[in-house]
C-alpha cells in the first residue's frame, strides 16, 4: 500500500500442557515457551510497530512466590526490547547461580517470565498516544489469585462511553475512558462476582478458606463470565485473557470481524491472530490450524482441559476483507490465492484501459506487498495472450512456417521492475514545501525499462488517500516517459471509515470521498450534501438503537468509474506529462476473490454492527462542521 495506514494489533496465547521439565528433556530448554512466544510475536510483527508486551503465569506456586510477570515496551524495536529484557533477567539469574543451570524447579521458582501460560501482544495503535500505558497486556491485580486478570486484544469498540457508563452504574470508578480499560474492568467485575459466589457456596459445603482456592479454580465458569461481560460490546474484537490461577480464554466477536486461529496437540495449545505464524513456529500443516468461530471462545482451564464455547450468538459472518488484501501475512495458503485472484479479476479493466494493446504495455507493481496480486494479474494476461496465440495458429493452419510459429509464441506479457524503494532515504524536513521534493525521491526508477510508446501498468494493494501517488509515485514513474500510466488498485474504492481496529477514521482523508465531493460541486448537487448532513445530525441526536448509514447517499449519484476518473484527474499534477488512469477493483470481484471474508464496510458502507453506522454518520457531521477529529471516540448506541 503506497499510503501507509495503521491497523489492527496481533495476539498470541500459548499454554504448555506438560510440566516444564518435559520441555527441558525433549527440547533442551525450560524456556521453550518463551522462545516460541518470541517467534510467534516476530511472525506477527507486520501487525505492530508501536509497542509490544508479554505476560506469563506460573501454575501451582506457593503463597508468597511470584506467579505473574509482565514486560512491555514502546521502544522503536519493541519486540526485541522486551525479549532483551527477559533474556537479561534469565542470563543474570543463571550466571549468578550456575549450580541451577539445569534445575527446572529452581528456575521456575526464582526466574520471572518462565511459566506454563504465556500471552504476547504486538500493538499498532489506532487511537491514543504511543506510550507504555497504552501497550498491552493490561493487568488487573488482586490478592485473590482467581481475581487477577491479564487482558490483551486486537479490537476497537464503538460504544466506549456506554461501556464506561455501565461500569459507573455498577459502582466502579474507572481510571480512564478507554476501550481496553472498560473491557477489562467489565470482565473483572463479573469475575469478582463469580469468585465471590463460588467462595460462599464452597464455605457452605464445609471447606475452609485455603481448601476453597483449588475448588474455585476447578468450578469457575469462564464462559458464563464472558457472556455477562460481553453483553453490550459493539465492535470488532479478538480478546485474550489470563486468570491468575491459570485459566485462559480467547473470545472472538459475533461477526468474526477480527481474526483468530488455534492449534492443539498433547504438548501445547496456541491461539494467534494469524494462521501462518502458528504453522511456521510449530511446524504444523494448514489443516491442523482451526479458525475460531465468530461469537465463540476457546477456554483453557488450569487443569489443561480445552473447550470451545458459544459466548454470543453469531450473526452473519463479516470477516474483514481488507485484512486479506493487505494486513495479513501473504504466506497464508488461502490469502496467497485470494490476492492472486484479486489481480486476475481486475485484468479485464486493465485490458480496456490500454485498448487491448499488450504489445506496448509494461506491467509492474508498487509496493512489494502488491507482488502477489501482480502475479495474478500477469497470469491472466498470459492466459489472454495464449488464447490469442491459439487463434492465430489455428487460423494459419497446417501451412504455418517455423518463423511464423516462433513469432507468435514469443509474444508474452512485458514484465519489468520499474521502481525500487530506497530504504535508506529518510524524510527529515517537516515543512511541506521541502518534504515534497524529498518524498518524490523515495523510489528509484529503472531507466530504459519503458519506451515512450508504452503504457505502464502499476498495481497497488489499495489507494486510500492518494497522497503518496500524487506527491511521489506518479511523478517518479513519469520520469520513464510512458505515454500512459495506469494505476490499478486490487481493492475497491475506500469510501467509509473503519471503527473496528484499522486507522481510517476521517471521511475527508479518503481520495474517493474528495472525488465524490468534487463531482457534487461540479454537477450542482451540493444540496444533497446538506440533506445528508441534517439526516446524520438528526439521527445522532435522536440516539436511535438501529441507525441507518446515510453517508451511502453521498456516492449514489455517481458511478464507480466517474469517481475513479475524477481521482485520476485530482492526482495528476501539472508536471506529469503522461495520461493517468486509475482503476479500482469491483465489489463483485472482491467477494469472488475473498468469499469467506465478506466484511466490506470500507468499500460499501455496509457495517456489521449498529455502532458502525453511528460512527460513519458522526464522521460525516465532523466533516461538514469542519471538526478534525475521530468519530468513534464519542459514540453512544
Amino acid at each position: 500500500m503506497s499510503d501507509a495506514i495503521k491497523h489492527e494489533c496481533g495476539i498470541s496465547l500459548i499454554r504448555l500442557l506438560k510440566p516444564l521439565e518435559y520441555y527441558q528433556e525433549k527440547y533442551g530448554s525450560a524456556f521453550y515457551g518463551v522462545n516460541k512466544m518470541y517467534l510467534m510475536m516476530e511472525k506477527q510483527h507486520n501487525r505492530g510497530q508501536d509497542g509490544a508486551g508479554f505476560a506469563s503465569i506460573k501454575l501451582n506456586m506457593d503463597p508468597g512466590e511470584r506467579y505473574m510477570s509482565r514486560v512491555r515496551s514502546a521502544q522503536q524495536q519493541p519486540i526485541q526490547d522486551i525479549f532483551d529484557q527477559i533474556n537479561a533477567r534469565i542470563n543474570t539469574a543463571i550466571s549468578e547461580n550456575p549450580d541451577h543451570a539445569d534445575d527446572v524447579a529452581w528456575q521456575k521458582k526464582n526466574i520471572p517470565y518462565i511459566g506454563e501460560l504465556l500471552l504476547g501482544h504486538v500493538r499498532y495503535g489506532t487511537f491514543g498516544k504511543n506510550s507504555i500505558e497504552s501497550v498491552h497486556p493490561f493487568l488487573r491485580q488482586n490478592n485473590w489469585m482467581h481475581r487477577n486478570l491479564i487482558v490483551a486484544g486486537n479490537f476497537n469498540m464503538t460504544n466506549v462511553d456506554e461501556l464506561f457508563g455501565n461500569l459507573v452504574e455498577l459502582g466502579q470508578h474507572p481510571k480512564e475512558m478507554a476501550d481496553t480499560v472498560t473491557v477489562m474492568e467489565k470482565i473483572g467485575h463479573f469475575l469478582d462476582d463469580a469468585v465471590a459466589k463460588l467462595y460462599k457456596q464452597i464455605k457452605k459445603e464445609g471447606f475452609n478458606k485455603r481448601e476453597a482456592s483449588p475448588l474455585i479454580a476447578e468450578r469457575l465458569n469462564v464462559a458464563k463470565v464472558l457472556r455477562k461481560s460481553s453483553k453490550n460490546w459493539d465492535g470488532g474484537y479478538t480478546m485474550a485473557g489470563l486468570l491468575g490461577h491459570g485459566d485462559a480464554f480467547v473470545l472472538r466477536d459475533p461477526a468474526g470481524i477480527r481474526p483468530a486461529y488455534h492449534y492443539q496437540d498433547d504438548e501445547i495449545v496456541v491461539v494467534a491472530s494469524e494462521r501462518p505464524a502458528i504453522q511456521t513456529v510449530f511446524n504444523v500443516p494448514y489443516e491442523g490450524v482451526k479458525e475460531l468461530d465468530p461469537g465463540h471462545a476457546i477456554i483453557i482451564k488450569k487443569d489443561g482441559g480445552v473447550s470451545v464455547k458459544e459466548i454470543i450468538e453469531p450473526v452473519e459472518k463479516r470477516a474483514c476483507s481488507f485484512e486479506r488484501i493487505y494486513f495479513s501475512r501473504g504466506s497464508d495458503k488461502e490469502i496467497y490465492e485470494e490476492r492472486k485472484r484479486l489481480g486476475q479479476l481486475v485484468f479485464p479493466q486493465i485490458l480496456q484501459a490500454v485498448d487491448g494493446d499488450l504489445l506496448n504495455t509494461v506491467f509492474s507493481y508498487i509496493p512489494n506487498t502488491a507482488e502477489t496480486s501482480f502475479f495474478g494479474m500477469v497470469k491472466e494476461a498470459q492466459n489472454y495472450l495464449n488464447k490469442k496465440k491459439e487463434d492465430q495458429i489455428l487460423a494459419l493452419g497446417p501451412g504455418i512456417t517455423k518463423e511464423q510459429l516462433h513469432e507468435i509464441l514469443d509474444i508474452r506479457p512485458r514484465i519489468e521492475k520499474v521502481a525500487i524503494k530506497d530504504a535508506k532515504l529518510r524524510t527529515f524536513i517537516t515543512q511541506d514545501s521541502s518534504r515534497d521534493d524529498l518524498v518524490a525521491h523515495v523510489y528509484d526508477v529503472t531507466y530504459g525499462s519503458v519506451k515512450e510508446t508504452d503504457n505502464l501498468v502499476i498495481i497497488d494493494d489499495s489507494i486510500v488517500r492518494g497522497t503518496t501517488l500524487k506527491k511521489s509515485i506518479l511523478r517518479m514513474l513519469d520520469r520513464l516517459n510512458p505515454k500512459k500510466i495506469v494505476v490499478v488498485s486490487s481493492a475497491p474504492q475506500i469510501r467509509y471509515p473503519d471503527c473496528y481496529g484499522i486507522d481510517m477514521a476521517k471521511l475527508e482523508d479518503f481520495v474517493a470521498f474528495k472525488a465524490a465531493l468534487a463531482l457534487h460541486k461540479e454537477q450542482g448537487c451540493m444540496h444533497l450534501v446538506d440533506e445528508i448532513y441534517y439526516k446524520c445530525k438528526d439521527q445522532i441526536e435522536s440516539k436511535e438503537k438501529a441507525p441507518i448509514n446515510y453517508v451511502q447517499d453521498f456516492y449514489k449519484p455517481f458511478t464507480a468509474d466517474q469517481i475513479s476518473d475524477k481521482i485520476a484527474e485530482m492526482l495528476s499534477s501539472e508536471d506529469v506529462k503522461a495520461e493517468v488512469k486509475i482503476i479500482y477493483q469491483t465489489i463483485e470481484n472482491l467477494h469472488a476473490a475473498c468469499p469467506q471474508n465478506l466484511g466490506d464496510w470500507y468499500f460499501t458502507g455496509n457495517y456489521p454492527t449498529a455502532g458502525g453506522n453511528k460512527v460513519v454518520n458522526r464522521a460525516f457531521v465532523n466533516f461538514y462542521e469542519g471538526k478534525n477529529q475521530r468519530a468513534y471516540s464519542e459514540i453512544t448506541i
